[in-house]
């Protein structure tokens, strides 16, 4: 098929690429042109701006920062709703405030009577890699099922919440849940050096028990052996766990764990280190000892 992508950063670059693998035509825009050169190589076609894979594409896919940033690529100044073309799907990959995703979505149909599927990810840039990610859907389930096929390149796990703004409620408990492992496996991996154990076998000597997880296999090494590469940043989860804050205050849902593990992800944006890998994470309790 032909799709459009915007939002070509750690997570877009890997989702276009199994686009690309899987014989689709894939049209992408990204703020920045350069990130789209390993892509081109590959087959993918530039565009100049959003308001063009509206043009050219059925399907476009965003995969963007916040929720400013998905405004502006469909609202904004040569956006995709400011021309009527072939646009009849708008997939939403990116992890925004879900009010502002119900009512973009129903401004978009308003104005252009083009469905938005709010569908956050699970699975960081190794499952776009793998094509393993899990997404999670809120929008017409109708059009799900149009555009499915398509974003089985790069998932395997494709679930429908309900309506508009349900995925990213979805993806909401999914970040509780990891970042306040997270930061468990971090305070563990603490306890354990302080005590002369060796800390770098915890994934190991748990694995199969009730504390295993893909996240403790995976991030024992990276917060015990160190990372030179940034899977996503401090800062990236700090701003869903503060849309959490905000979404638990509107609800009236006490959320004691997941407020306590947002403060360690705000010390690190103060430390300077907010750019940083998730398991950059030591490094805050490091500095408290």
């Amino acid at each position: 098929m032909r799709v459009g992508f915007c939002g070509l950063g750690l997570m877009g670059q890997p989702m276009v690429a199994r686009l690309l693998a899987a014989g689709h035509e894939v049209y992408v825009w990204n703020r920045t042109a350069d990130k789209a050169q390993a892509l081109l190589t590959l087959g993918a076609k530039w565009v100049s701006t959003p308001a063009e894979l509206a043009q050219h594409c059925e399907h476009v896919l965003l995969c963007v920062y916040d929720t400013q940033a998905v405004h502006d690529v469909v609202f904004g100044e040569s956006g995709l709703a400011t021309v009527k073309g072939a646009l009849r799907i708008v997939v939403d990959h990116s992890s925004i405030i879900p009010e502002a995703t119900r009512d973009m979505a129903e401004r978009l149909w308003e104005q252009r009577q083009v469905y938005w599927l709010d569908a956050p990810v699970s699975g960081g840039t190794i499952g776009a890699e793998n094509g393993t990610l899990a997404i999670m859907v809120g929008g017409d389930e109708l059009a799900l099922e149009i555009i499915k096929p398509t974003l089985h390149a790069y998932a395997s796990q494709i679930t429908h919440m309900g309506a508009n703004g349900a995925g990213q409620v979805t993806k909401l408990c999914n970040q509780t849940i990891v970042a306040t492992t997270l930061n468990a496996i971090a305070e563990a991996i603490s306890l354990a050096q302080d005590n002369g154990v060796a800390a770098e076998r915890l994934n190991q000597a748990l694995k199969g028990g009730w504390a295993d997880s893909v996240l403790l296999q995976l991030f024992v090494p990276r917060m015990t052996q160190g990372t030179q590469d940034t899977k996503a940043s401090l800062d990236t989860m700090l701003k869903d766990l503060n849309t959490v804050a905000s979404l638990a205050q509107q609800s009236h849902t006490a959320m004691p764990v997941s407020h306590a593990a947002q403060q360690q992800y705000c010390r690190a944006h103060r430390m300077g280190i907010g750019g940083s890998d998730v398991a950059e994470l030591m490094k805050v309790l490091d500095a408290r000892k």
